[in-house]
């Protein structure tokens, strides 16, 4: 189910007004009862800290309750087909990860068409993804991992938690891009399991997210090779990023709030105005600084670009990996 990039940047820039019913209408009124914000992941993990954050800013801007409702399951799916059967009347959002733009290249049927049964609302942040591995590891560098990798194909193993995660697809964006042949190897319980894995030498190398890792490499107990952002990354300024070897390299965890197609485009503005407001909030800030998240403030149809982007980016990944869901 392949949606024209030209479709998708349309619906971005707002869905249809309900007849009878102006964009000021709509959102002065909006919300009139609590909001559920779906979180297609378990307690605790990234996307349900974040939902609850900015749920929680939402409800103390609108006066209303935003509800948190946790969708594990099936990569993402579960949570994400539930919105797009919601009824759109902004009473039913998605809290939007990277496995929205890897799902419709790894799954070969899937009920929806993530690109035209969610409307982009708003960008929240990116999570940097670190490359790291164990201080007592050969590589110091990503030129040395590289030829490291290269003079041992097929002995190197790279965790991930999970197919077709972040931290998975940037592991393959990789191996893609250098021609090394490691191993990928899934861990069962996340991004913590991860680290606990690599730290315990099952696996050689990970690609982690900023929030998961951070301490552990400013502790030294993890040896960053390099940051996976376009640039350089402030929370670690002296840690090179990837593409000043590998050219045109970039990979992180994104976020973000989606809803159903054919939301009124009132709300999808009055909710954009107010996520974007949250980025000029002290508070705020610190938090999203906390996870090493960097924010994505923009307009809706911003949003559904990277959105857009991205899911070109990674669709191409999947196929040239030949991934499957296990």
């Amino acid at each position: 189910m392949e949606l024209p990039r030209r479709e998708f940047l349309r619906l971005a820039a707002g869905a249809a007004v309900l007849p009878g019913l102006s964009r000021t209408t709509l959102a002065q009124a909006y919300p009139l009862r609590p909001v559920r914000i779906v979180a297609a992941a378990a307690p605790g993990a990234a996307p349900d800290v974040l939902a609850r954050l900015i749920g929680q800013w939402l409800s103390e801007r609108l006066g209303q309750q935003f509800v948190i409702e946790n969708r594990p399951g099936g990569g993402g799916t579960i949570g994400t087909e539930a919105v797009v059967r919601a009824l759109p009347d902004g009473n039913s959002l998605l809290l939007v990860d990277s496995s929205a733009t890897v799902n419709g290249a790894l799954y070969e049927k899937l009920n929806y068409n993530f690109l035209r049964d969610i409307v982009p609302v708003a960008g929240i942040i990116r999570l940097p993804l670190i490359m790291a591995v164990q201080p007592s590891f050969p590589a110091k560098s990503i030129p040395e991992f590289i030829a490291y990798a290269k003079a041992k194909p097929g002995r190197i193993n790279i965790g991930s938690p999970g197919m077709g995660t972040a931290s998975h697809v940037a592991g393959e964006l990789f191996k893609m891009m250098t021609g090394v042949d490691v191993v990928q190897v899934p861990t069962r319980g996340g991004g913590s399991a991860l680290l606990n894995d690599l730290l315990g030498g099952q696996v050689h190398v990970i690609f982690s997210t900023s929030s998961l890792s951070i301490e552990l490499v400013r502790a030294g107990r993890l040896r960053p090779l390099a940051v996976a952002t376009a640039n350089r990354w402030e929370g670690l300024p002296d840690i090179p990023a990837v593409s000043e070897f590998v050219s045109g390299y970039e990979a992180s965890s994104m976020f973000g709030l989606g809803a159903p197609k054919n939301t009124p485009e009132g709300i999808i503005d009055r909710l954009n105005k107010e996520v974007n407001a949250a980025f000029s909030d002290p508070k705020i800030l610190t938090r999203f600084a906390d996870l090493g998240g960097i924010v994505l403030p923009g307009a809706p149809a911003d949003f559904g670009k990277l959105v857009a982007d991205e899911t070109e980016k990674w669709g191409k990944v999947v196929k040239f990996a030949r991934l499957k869901p296990v």
